[in-house]
């Protein structure tokens, strides 16, 4: 089965850290360029951050110098480590892989998965 699952979010304090993890399986992501999205309650889901199939990051503005995005070829794993998190980061974060160019999500791995969950309590 074709499919991204997201992993790694918690509960934390303004100022904390986490790492969401990414993992694909029945489709290598290595051709492809990925991003994560975010949604608040009540709000449309959002792009925070990209990776081209090559490494070249790209990063919503309110996210810049605090998120890092990578990603890991051997283990067909895409990461956001999060840093200095602050209460309007609380969403629900989802990946996807992008259609070529755009920040627009592909529908190559299926629909969206059931992200994870990222709370920051002031």
């Amino acid at each position: 089965q074709v499919q991204l699952v997201e992993s790694g979010g918690g509960l934390v304090q303004t100022g904390g850290s986490l790492r969401l993890s990414c993992a694909a399986s029945g489709r290598t992501l290595r051709n492809y360029n990925m991003g994560w999205f975010r949604q608040a309650p009540g709000k449309e889901r959002d792009f925070v951050a990209s990776i081209s199939w090559s490494g070249l990051p790209t990063y919503v503005d309110s996210v810049k110098g605090r998120f890092t995005i990578s990603r890991d070829g051997a283990k067909n794993t895409v990461y956001l480590q999060m840093n200095s998190l602050k209460p309007e980061d609380t969403a629900l974060y989802y990946c996807a892989a992008l259609k070529p160019g755009t920040r627009t999500a592909s529908t190559d791995f299926g629909s969206w998965g059931q992200g994870t969950q990222v709370t920051v309590s002031s």
